[in-house]
C-alpha cells in the first residue's frame, strides 16, 4: 500500500515496527502516532484506524480557536488525549 498525505507506511525489514504514522502540523505544533500492524490486527485495519483518527484530528484542529496563530493549550491537550485514545 502507498502512503497518503501526512499518514506514511513504514515495512523496513531490518526494524520491529511495521505499520502506518500519522503526522500532522497545524499553527507550529505537531501531532504523530504510530499504529501498529500487530496492534490493529493487520495492515488495512491500522491504515483505517489511522485514517480515521487523521480526519477526526483534522475537523477538531481546523475548528478550533487560536491565541497569537498558534493552538491554544486547551487544544494541544484535547489533541494528545485524542491521539493516546486512538
Amino acid at each position: 500500500m502507498k502512503s497518503k498525505k501526512n499518514l506514511t507506511r513504514f515495512t523496513y525489514e531490518t526494524t520491529a515496527f511495521q505499520g502506518w504514522r500519522l503526522s500532522l502540523s497545524r499553527a507550529g505544533t505537531t501531532f504523530t502516532k504510530y499504529f501498529s500492524d500487530k496492534k490493529y490486527g493487520g495492515e488495512r485495519k491500522a491504515l483505517k484506524a489511522a485514517d480515521t483518527t487523521l480526519k477526526d484530528l483534522r475537523e477538531m484542529l481546523d475548528s478550533s480557536r487560536k491565541v497569537n496563530g498558534k493552538l491554544s493549550k486547551t487544544t494541544i491537550t484535547k489533541a494528545q488525549k485524542m491521539l493516546k485514545a486512538a
